[in-house]
Parts: structure tokens; C-alpha cells; sequence
């Protein structure tokens, strides 16, 4: 039985994190808002006219007859069908813990662009726009990676290869995206948080060398990270670039301030 995903057919979005899971797996899924009347299809669950569960937003899933909505929860649902979670009870709900956090993460990264109304333009709110954006990169992008740096410290059962248990989850899949999205935004200033990151972006590169998911970033299934999504790059909200090392010359003194 295939997996219906609905998403918007243009972004990455909270999208990404399901589709990034559905490639691991090898599984069977339409990415139905891309097909024929797809969107029709999808606005038909938000409108109501289907029956069962009435999705809040997109993403959610079909499986048969249940459909599951919120990231999280979808990837909560998923994951033991996709083998993508240990099969403990306690790894789980960590997992769930690690994707409700990343959850977080991305809803402060969206509102860089917009902290006071998603109907509004970027253009409308510059201003606070950039003030946000500050605090973004200046505090919550070293406490949510650098958090999860800890957690990859942490688990010794993989030797701090993979966030939860011995092997991958759907929650190293998510913190890939993360990294991905936050470089595509804030070059500067993951320049300069990497460096504190270690086994984060070697988690980043383990994840992106796997066969599946190296196979669809390739691929024409992968929508490039562009101006609409949740991850947008603007140059005035990011960083400065980090300062390069300061050349030295041996032999002369340093110059000294003139004094009156």
C-alpha cells in the first residue's frame, strides 16, 4: 500500500522532514500535491469534504484509512512502519522528545522572516525582521544545535554517530535538515556555530552519503531551497562574516595611539 503525503507542491517546508524519512526507507509514496490535481486533492482534506481525520495543515499522511497530520506525530507514526525507531518504548518517546524540539527550532527559524504575521510580506516587517533574526542567530541557533551536539555526546550506544539508540532514526534524518536548511539561511553564522559542532556536521555528512537519501538529493524530487519555505536566505538577517586571521608582521612594533 503506498503512503499519500500531502504537502505544497513549491517548498520544502515541514514537508521535507516526511519526505526525508518516506526516501531512507525505500518506501512506496505519492507526493500527491506534485501529481494531477493534487492540489485539489489536498484542499479537499482541509475543507473537510473527506472523511475521518480534518488536518489542521499540511504535511499529513494517508496510510489506508488513517491520516495522520503534524510533523512529529506523522513521523511518530511512521517510524516503526519505516523501521526508522528503535523498537524500546523509551527510545521512542526520546525520539519524539528530539523531533518536537527540531519542531521548535523551525518555527524560530520561520519567524526570522516573519515575527509578526505570516499574511504579511517580508517587506512589511523588515524591521523586526532583522531584530528577531538577531537574537535567532546570536543565541537560539547555538543553544538548539549545540543541544544537540550534547545529545550525539551523549549516547554512547552508537558512539555518537546517531541521536537516539545504536542506529539511525527519523530524528538524525530531521537534524540533518536542520543543518542543511540553517546553512541555505545563515551562511555566516553556521560558518561560525560549526565550529563548536563537530559530530553534528558529521552526523549532516553521515546522513547525506547514505545511498537512498544521497540518490534523492540528486534526484528532481529534492525542491531546491528557495525564497518561500521556511528556511530563506536573506543577506541582511544573517551574520556577519567571520573575520579572517589577522596577518602579522615579525620585527615591527605595534602601532600606538596618538595621545595630545
Amino acid at each position: 500500500m503506498a503512503i499519500e503525503l500531502y504537502y505544497w507542491p513549491m517548498i520544502q517546508g515541514r514537508g521535507e522532514f516526511v519526505r526525508l524519512a518516506l526516501e531512507e526507507a525505500g518506501a512506496r509514496y505519492v507526493d500527491v500535491a506534485r501529481g494531477k490535481n493534487g492540489m485539489r486533492a489536498m484542499q479537499r482534506f482541509l475543507d473537510g469534504a473527506e472523511r475521518g481525520a480534518l488536518p489542521f495543515a499540511p504535511p499529513f499522511v494517508r496510510v489506508g484509512r488513517t491520516v495522520v497530520s503534524q510533523t512529529a506525530n506523522v513521523l511518530a507514526f511512521l517510524g516503526p512502519r519505516l523501521g526508522l525507531v528503535p523498537d524500546d518504548e523509551g527510545a521512542r518517546a526520546e525520539a519524539s522528545q528530539v523531533q518536537l524540539t527540531i519542531a521548535d527550532l523551525v518555527a524560530e527559524a520561520h519567524d526570522t522572516h516573519h515575527p509578526i504575521a505570516s499574511s504579511l510580506y517580508y517587506e512589511d516587517q523588515r524591521q523586526a525582521a532583522a531584530q528577531r533574526a538577531r537574537t535567532f542567530v546570536d543565541e537560539r541557533i547555538p543553544k538548539y544545535l549545540g543541544w544537540l551536539e550534547r545529545l550525539l555526546e551523549r549516547n554512547r550506544r552508537s558512539r555518537g554517530r546517531w541521536l537516539v539508540g545504536r542506529d539511525l532514526t527519523y530524528a538524525d534524518l530531521s537534524a540533518f535538515q536542520v543543518v542543511a536548511g540553517l546553512r541555505y539561511a545563515f551562511p555566516n553564522a553556521m560558518a561560525r556555530a560549526e565550529r563548536t559542532l563537530p559530530k553534528l556536521v558529521a552526523l549532516h555528512d553521515r546522513v547525506a552519503a547514505r545511498p537512498r537519501i544521497a540518490a534523492y538529493l540528486a534526484s528532481e524530487r529534492r525542491i531546491a531551497f528557495n525564497e518561500q519555505g521556511i528556511f530563506r536566505h536573506y543577506p541582511e538577517l544573517d551574520a556577519k562574516p567571520p573575520r579572517a586571521a589577522r596577518k602579522t608582521t615579525r620585527g615591527k612594533a605595534p602601532r600606538r595611539r596618538r595621545t595630545r
